[in-house]
């Protein structure tokens, strides 16, 4: 069985006539609702239909992009699509939508509402997975074929919906528990359960599949994108450290540090760009393949010079991060500072997530190319200014750009990743510190010393004797480590500290002598001559709980 292949391609078709389900309302994105094209009594015979339903519980609602006509999904169709996970950073500190004030820029400025359009999408596809996964879960017992491969398909549904439910219990905290197929009456009139039960379900389950899912030295080259023991420690250990369980949190991560099948991968840019997609770093990612299952992920976000819609920004706030390659902390008076090559003596990671002013672009077709973002420079496309499709910071989005560009951008299958093996190290450091456990340097070196250290970064160590305050260490590393990724909303919520980052005015590029410098005219000129992009208000104790959806409240008062 090419379970690789099936994984990728075969939800489309046959299941979604078995689970279409509809997201206008409570009712549909709560109620099991079949389309009976296939009769759901002669479905569930054999494995192979079993693990084409599971398939499409996988594929979620991420939209399938055909090369033939492909085109990119312009709001979020899944946690797990590309605009699902990565592009929540724009509601963040770390990047800008170049197309305003949308949905997605008003989840983290101060102006979130419940019809809030990412927000809903977001509730109604979660619901939707959950929904099929309980379908699954109530007819895989229909199926006859191998005991320990149908175990592993029910395992699999199983954390699924626990990760959906981590997702909900984060970001809505109190939520319907729904763990079977509804009719339209239950549907219209359940209640919310309270986010502690919410979150003792996931936590039971994911603590059951981590036992049940078979390691991932254990899956076939054919069966990456299959959910591993690791992938389920890995989703509990996030769960946990977010509930400030942190004993619970540093053992489920010592279980995948124990097994001893992951590695932190020396070449880090090759993990993001296509090019080492087998990676035993990469421990849970979503699967894409060219010419069959493709993501629209560079046409929206690329440079304009290679033909993209170059709608994820990067802020100042994320570019000054990234320290000096001596360790030391950035600043525009350094002598390490070199304005015409930012990147020149700092964090090589910067160099492989941003494209700054002047840099060359490397891939080919195009390698040789620059991209060129100063404000004054009208004859290139990606000049910063507020009438071109082009950056509104002086910044632009390199991490995920392949080694070789597809003549038609959004024809690429680059697996974007789910969980890696840094984030289990940097949380498992995390929740020791915050447990209050003893802290050594054999401890840092391998944590945070691990992810510094790889090959293509080789960033100084953190020496214990020598540091006044490793939560700020800590957390500077998961800012800059996972940038684009999707973490930092939900880091900054769980630290309680969103009202704080989030507040004020946000920067791009610096450009000192510009002529066509954009200002924020109701402060003084900025003293590093940056360009003014933003401005949030993060408001305390209401922004850092999601509001449900209207549409649903509406239908459904208990949910108010």
């Amino acid at each position: 069985m090419n379970t690789i292949n099936k994984i990728k391609y075969n939800a489309a078709g046959v299941l979604l006539c078995v689970f279409c389900m509809a997201l206008s309302s409570c009712e549909k994105t709560l109620e099991k609702k079949s389309l009976s094209q296939f009769s759901n009594d002669n479905f569930w015979k054999s494995e192979s239909d079993a693990f084409l339903a599971l398939t499409a519980i996988y594929r979620g609602t991420i939209r399938q992009l055909q090369a033939a006509n492909a085109d990119a999904e312009f709001s979020n169709s899944d946690w797990w699509s590309y605009h699902g996970f990565i592009y929540l950073d724009l509601a963040s500190d770390l990047m800008y939508d170049r197309r305003g004030d949308t949905d997605m820029n008003r989840i983290g400025n101060g102006n979130l509402i419940s019809t809030n359009g990412y927000v809903n999408n977001y509730w109604s596809n979660a619901y939707l997975r959950i929904a099929r996964c309980n379908f699954f879960l109530e007819n895989i017992d229909k199926v006859s074929g191998d005991a320990k491969n149908i175990n592993r398909m029910r395992a699999e549904a199983r954390f699924i919906r626990a990760v959906m439910y981590f997702y909900l219990s984060q970001y809505w905290q109190d939520v319907p528990l729904v763990t079977a197929a509804l009719t339209t009456e239950q549907a219209n009139t359940i209640k919310k359960s309270p986010k502690k039960e919410i979150v003792d379900f996931a936590a039971a389950e994911l603590n059951a599949c981590a036992l049940e899912l078979p390691r991932q030295n254990a899956l076939s080259a054919t069966e990456r994108g299959r959910a591993s023991s690791q992938a389920a420690l890995a989703f509990l250990g996030r769960l946990l450290l977010a509930e400030k369980r942190y004993a619970e949190a540093a053992a489920a991560y010592k279980k995948i540090i124990d097994m001893g099948e992951n590695i932190i991968d020396p070449v880090y840019k090759s993990l993001f760009n296509g090019a080492n997609e087998a990676s035993k770093e990469i421990i849970f990612a979503v699967q894409f393949q060219e010419n069959l299952l493709t993501n629209g992920l560079l046409l929206q976000s690329s440079i304009a010079v290679i033909g993209g819609y170059h709608l994820c920004n990067p802020l100042a706030n994320l570019a000054e991060e990234y320290e000096f390659t001596d360790g030391s902390p950035f600043s525009y008076s350094s002598k390490k500072y070199n304005p015409a090559n930012i990147g020149a003596n700092r964090d090589p990671r910067l160099f492989y997530s941003i494209f700054y002013n002047q840099e060359l672009v490397t891939e080919s077709p195009i390698a040789g190319a620059k991209y060129i973002s100063h404000p004054d420079s009208s004859r290139s496309l990606d000049q910063l200014t507020l009438t071109k499709q082009a950056t509104r910071s002086g910044y632009g989005l390199r991490k995920f750009m392949p080694p070789t560009l597809p003549v038609f951008l959004p024809n690429t299958g680059i697996d974007l990743i789910v969980i890696r093996y840094a984030e289990v190290l940097l949380s498992y450091l995390e929740a020791k510190l915050e447990n209050g456990d003893a802290i050594d340097q054999t401890l840092l070196d391998q944590t945070i010393n691990a992810v510094r250290g790889r090959a293509d970064v080789r960033m100084p160590k953190i020496l214990f004797a020598g540091i006044p305050d490793l939560r700020a260490k800590v957390r500077h590393e998961r800012k800059i480590e996972f940038a684009f990724e999707g973490f930092r909303l939900w880091d900054l919520l769980r630290w309680g500290i969103a009202a704080e980052v989030l507040n004020g005015d946000f920067y791009g590029a610096s450009f000192p002598k510009a002529k066509n410098l954009r200002r924020n005219n109701a402060k003084k000129a900025d003293p590093f001559s940056r360009w003014y992009v933003t401005t949030k208000t993060f408001r305390k104790g209401i922004d850092d709980k999601w509001p449900i959806p209207q549409r649903e409240q509406d239908i459904n008062p208990n949910l108010r």
